[in-house]
């Protein structure tokens, strides 16, 4: 661009406008009901495989696990009043599914699927970081349950969940961006934006969502260094491990790429043993959408 290009100016001041109207918009956005795409193939399958007449809950929680919004709204309704006088919140996926009962459980998850279905077609242009982001969800969530079974008394299906949520506010701010013509164009400076807000508007989001607290606390700055986890002891460490071990802090710079990303000090005797375990539970994971496992 030249020097005191008027044109350029222009630009740049589009989309700085653009990016303040954004998370000014996404701050109104979160007192409603909030809905928003994270996977198309994820969605398509909940849609395939809730159309089957003599589907289980069992069947269901497995396709559910793997969509983050999906998920959150089902344990949602789990935890509402109505479903829940005791007031005891759970966060384990097919215990709130036989909570709610097939009929609902099949309403919502459907619902929730064909919107999100409707909305896939406006992240054609973020179709790589999306699939890239979703892929690191499935791996973190794999990953924090092997953790917490393995190296701790936590929960492991509250692990799982925690995993699969961590990134709920990138994939927010990723279908709002798209919503802005100067951002929908400029997809790093899309990156910049959910690498400095993720994980606070995934916080608020997740808190409007309705999940339990000690979810929202796990995920709490995951992406925020902090010293070596020798071993994981809580719900917090668990998350922050997992989510290296599936990519790193830096995984917004492997979003568009296939490679391997270095787990650096986290390729330790204590952690690699678990590799192959880990591995296999996101084969596991992974397969209900695939129809394979």
């Amino acid at each position: 661009m030249a020097l005191n290009d008027p044109n350029g100016d222009k630009k740049d001041a589009a989309l700085k406008a653009q990016r303040f109207k954004m998370l000014e918009d996404i701050a109104k956005d979160l007192s409603g009901d909030v809905s928003f795409p994270t996977c198309f193939d994820a969605a398509l399958q909940i849609r395939n495989v809730l159309h089957d007449p003599d589907v289980s809950l069992r069947e269901i929680a497995r396709v559910v696990r793997l969509e983050p919004l999906v998920a959150v709204k089902l344990l949602r309704v789990a935890n509402s009043a109505a479903h829940n006088p005791n007031g005891k919140p759970i966060a384990d996926v097919e215990a709130a599914l036989q909570r709610i009962g097939l009929n609902l459980a099949r309403s919502v998850a459907l619902a929730v699927a064909m919107d999100q279905l409707l909305r896939s077609k406006e992240l054609v242009g973020f179709a790589g970081i999306s699939k890239g982001l979703w892929l690191h969800t499935v791996q973190t969530a794999a990953a924090a349950r092997v953790l917490a079974r393995r190296m701790t008394r936590l929960n492991p299906e509250d692990a799982m969940l925690a995993g699969l949520v961590h990134d709920l506010g990138a994939f927010y701010m990723l279908y709002r961006a798209t919503q802005y013509d100067e951002l929908r164009i400029r997809p790093d400076t899309v990156k910049y934006l959910i690498i400095q807000w993720h994980e606070s508007i995934g916080e608020t989001l997740m808190a409007a969502l309705g999940l339990p607290e000690h979810i929202i606390e796990g995920v709490r700055d995951h992406d925020q260094s902090r010293p070596f986890v020798q071993t994981p002891r809580t719900l917090s460490d668990v998350v922050y491990v997992a989510n290296i071990v599936a990519g790193g802090i830096d995984e917004w710079a492997h979003l568009d790429d296939a490679g391997d990303n270095n787990a650096g000090e986290y390729r330790t005797p204590e952690y690699l043993a678990l590799g192959e375990e880990i591995e296999a539970e996101y084969a596991e994971l992974y397969g209900a959408l695939t129809g394979a496992g």
